[in-house]
């Protein structure tokens, strides 16, 4: 171990008895029972579990609802995770069922926001011979668009509407697809669409009761290279002009991740989709999206290491920059985390004092080849961060993901925000 471990009168659809008993339950997690529901005050952080990609549901202190990535696009065993709970169905079919759960506040659960971090299978949902259509034919059911036929979605963000054309047109069939659901379910249901606008607190914002969390707020850090200062709203062009630019250095899809700053009172998270830090041999030195990206967020109390732990992430100036005290990895498969990635992370010589670090999953072909990984705190399971009203302290559990109890497996903390 790196350190210590212990083991009907609102639109929300709960009564006013039932707000005021509610903070009490949500700090009495137990081993071996299930994860008490979400209270008001409480800020939920759940890296979901399902051995096809990232996938993370946010509960604000309000009740309002971010879905960060529905990924499902995976390679099988033994490179790529085993599906979880089971093969009998799809990521996105898993992830609505847990998000229905953990949103049991709400009398017929909805998501207030779903967020792609950045246009790849794993994070928003890939195509396959067998992706099944949905009931009306119009488009294929998978990830998000998977995620909202059984969940329905209020607002979409991304890094590319309304015209997906940055750096290079975005014309795949999986965009298509895409495309072809937002504009269905604008229609259908008056689902909205947005683009990521980097630098600004009131995008993603609490719907149901502002007023009353004053102290919380969702940074958009950065999307397409361009990265919030720091300081106020403001943002800088990270990228060169494409026209300045050979087009076989223009910027990745990885590089245009969407990184944001979750913070509630002395509490902050952050996550950044597959942003790297180390550019391959011989490529230009602004290829590194992390060092910008860290100047800006500065040191948080929880961090999502960057594309699944890969190793031209999670660089030693990203770590000592942000210094969390938990690090959360969202596996996938072989690989993740790399072995130098693991050591950065649990490097005292780059940061002071104890840390946990946890994985959704670990394959066999990890742990033979980073024997580091004896050290992490988890290695299977849903990873919920709970952080209690106000702010002040936050604990990790560990749910079982071999089924839907949502069974309590370890807890971790209770920890100090900075």
């Amino acid at each position: 171990m790196l350190a210590n471990s212990r083991s009907k009168t609102s639109t929300l659809g709960w009564t006013v008895l039932t707000a005021l008993l509610l903070p009490c339950a949500a700090g009495a997690q137990t081993v071996g029972e299930p994860l008490p529901a979400w209270s008001p005050g409480v800020l939920d952080i759940h890296q979901i579990s399902t051995g096809r990609g990232n996938a993370a549901l946010l509960v604000f202190p309000d009740g309002t609802s971010l879905l960060v990535d529905a990924g499902d696009g995976n390679p099988e065993p033994p490179r790529g995770a085993n599906r979880v709970p089971d093969g009998s169905r799809s990521a996105g079919e898993w992830i609505a069922r847990y998000a229905r759960r953990m949103l049991s506040h709400q009398t017929d659960p909805v998501i207030d926001y779903g967020l792609i971090t950045h246009f790849h299978g794993d994070h928003m949902g890939g195509l396959g011979p067998a992706t099944p259509a949905e009931v009306g034919g119009e488009y294929q059911l998978s990830g998000f668009t998977d995620v909202a036929s059984h969940t329905p979605i209020r607002t979409m963000l991304d890094r590319g509407w309304p015209d997906y054309a940055y750096p290079r047109p975005l014309d795949n069939p999986m965009m298509e697809n895409y495309r072809a659901f937002l504009e269905v379910e604008g229609a259908r249901r008056g689902m909205t669409v947005e683009r990521v606008e980097p630098g600004r607190v009131d995008q993603i914002v609490l719907r149901h009761e502002p007023e009353r969390y004053r102290n919380f707020t969702v940074r958009n850090v950065a999307a397409n290279g361009e990265v919030w200062t720091g300081a106020g709203d403001g943002t800088r062009h990270h990228f060169p002009a494409l026209a300045d630019t050979p087009r076989e250095d223009w910027p990745t899809e990885n590089q245009c991740s969407i990184a944001l700053r979750v913070s509630y009172g002395a509490f902050d998270f952050y996550t950044g989709g597959d942003m790297p830090g180390q550019p391959a041999p011989g490529l230009p030195a602004w290829q590194n999206v992390e060092r910008p990206v860290a100047e800006a967020v500065g040191p948080v109390d929880v961090a999502v290491a960057n594309h699944h732990g890969i190793g031209d992430t999670t660089t030693p100036f990203f770590v000592r920059s942000l210094e969390p005290r938990v690090w959360n990895v969202p596996s996938r498969m072989a690989g993740h985390p790399d072995r130098f990635v693991f050591a950065r992370m649990s490097s005292t010589r780059l940061y002071d004092g104890p840390r946990d670090i946890f994985s959704v999953t670990t394959q066999e072909a990890t742990r033979q080849v980073v024997a580091q990984l004896r050290e992490i705190d988890s290695e299977q399971g849903h990873i919920v961060v709970r952080v209690e009203r106000g702010g002040a302290r936050y604990r990790v559990i560990i749910l079982d993901d071999s089924d839907e109890k949502a069974t309590v497996k370890a807890i971790h903390g209770p920890y100090a925000a900075r």
